[in-house]
């Protein structure tokens, strides 16, 4: 992993489960369902497969009865699953109701989440806010306290606005609605430390649709307090938009130390696996040099001397390929998250690329000898041609990773030397 010049924030820090937040903790990826948490079975489905893509924490809507009345079962298939992701409880409106009347499901989930713009007015969501922030003490869970940009507290929004009104020099709306939500965040928290629960079992966010606003808020959030922090942009969109938006405010955010969990709140494609917001976030960590979850692919953007397109199926095929390999091979072979990967498309930089790679192919460009050399740990190990230069390339991968990361690997991982010998054609 290459070093950043990144000093993190220090804070509390948080128990969910078995994972820590905050502190000198690795940041934690976090995704969540959109399945009806009524239907245990697509639940279960989709909580096993965003936990098998690597996601840390998963949170599951629970809003009514019958989703409140499913979530220990929900718990219990998932640990018969050997599938041992927390559970984040997403309340809204009726959390206090649904928690009281269902202590089963106050028991699986491994933290709470609440918004104070959607717990309630006055007195009455006081009570409720107080309420569910007992429960969290009976029972042991973190909290976290989720304020949106589009559920803000209108009353706390209207009692600043007007003592806004009657300052010597008013803030302009803008500004005053990131204080809002700054303020809604900071003091939900003190009421809860008021309440018992400890420091250390509370997270907070702040979240927008904006990235400069969510840059802003957040800079300004992790001066005032020493709770973690969860990122976030809310309603980032589809695609691209979606990917581009959330990575350029989260990756400032990052660089400067801030932020202790992050989701990326991609709308999914119709019929396209919510696993890609997992995929997403552990690209930017690991892009950013902050950890490392799967071998990444490094390879050429293709130009007029790579008319054919195999370089790129092979590129897509292998990265493919790793991120499959992961479930297993995170358990038989540590540290192979780190292994980089080249599959180049022409002489110009795919020799230089391929020896600066563990394991590299140079794939012959337009008009180029049709040999494909392999490098391995910066020397030509072997030459592929013909129909099979996939299948080999990838054979070639798979005996890779025994050998480096595989029993006795430590050794051999020191070494400078080649690590697998293969007969060169």
């Amino acid at each position: 992993m290459n070093s950043i010049n990144r000093v993190r924030r220090l804070t509390c820090q948080v128990r969910i489960g078995q994972v820590l937040v905050g502190s000198q903790a690795p940041v934690v990826v976090q995704s969540m369902t959109n399945t009806d948490t009524a239907d245990v079975v697509a639940t279960v489905q989709q909580v096993f497969a965003l936990a098998e893509a690597g996601s840390e924490l998963v949170r599951i809507t629970v809003n009514s009865a019958e989703a409140a009345g499913k979530v220990a079962e929900i718990r219990q298939r998932l640990d018969d699953m050997a599938c041992d992701v927390p559970l984040i409880g997403d309340f809204h409106f009726n959390g206090d109701r649904l928690l009281k009347d269902f202590p089963d499901c106050a028991k699986a989930l491994a933290k709470y989440r609440i918004n104070p713009g959607n717990v309630g007015k006055g007195s009455k969501g006081d009570d409720k806010f107080a309420f569910m922030i007992r429960t969290a003490i009976e029972y042991g869970k973190p909290v976290r306290i989720g304020v949106n940009w589009g559920s803000l507290d209108q009353v706390l929004l209207a009692r600043m606005m007007d003592a806004n009104n009657k300052a010597a020099q008013p803030l302009p709306v803008e500004q005053l609605m990131r204080e809002a939500l700054i303020v809604s965040a900071l003091e939900s928290a003190d009421k809860a430390l008021e309440l018992g629960l400890p420091a250390e079992q509370i997270l907070l966010s702040c979240k927008v649709s904006n990235v400069q606003d969510l840059i802003t808020v957040y800079r300004d959030l992790a001066q005032r307090c020493d709770f973690p922090l969860h990122l976030g942009l809310t309603e980032a969109g589809m695609g691209s938009k979606g990917i581009v938006a959330s990575s350029a405010a989260l990756a400032v955010l990052l660089q400067e130390g801030i932020g202790d969990t992050i989701r990326i709140s991609l709308t999914p494609e119709p019929g396209a696996a919510r696993t890609k917001e997992v995929q997403v976030a552990q690209e930017l960590l690991q892009t950013m040099g902050l950890r490392s979850f799967t071998p990444l692919v490094t390879a050429c953007p293709g130009c007029g001397r790579t008319t054919s397109t195999f370089f790129q199926e092979l590129a897509g095929h292998i990265q493919d390929y790793l991120r499959a390999q992961m479930p297993v091979w995170r358990l038989q072979y540590p540290g192979v998250e780190e292994m980089n990967v080249a599959v180049m498309g022409c002489v110009v930089n795919g020799p230089g690329e391929s020896k600066l790679a563990d394991i590299g192919i140079s794939l012959p460009g337009t008009g180029e000898v049709p040999v494909a050399p392999v490098y391995i740990d910066g020397q030509k190990d072997i030459t592929l041609k013909g129909d099979n230069i996939a299948v080999e390339f990838t054979d070639i991968i798979e005996r890779y990773v025994h050998s480096r990361y595989g029993e006795g690997g430590a050794k051999r991982r020191e070494e400078t030397s080649r690590v697998i010998p293969i007969r060169s054609v």
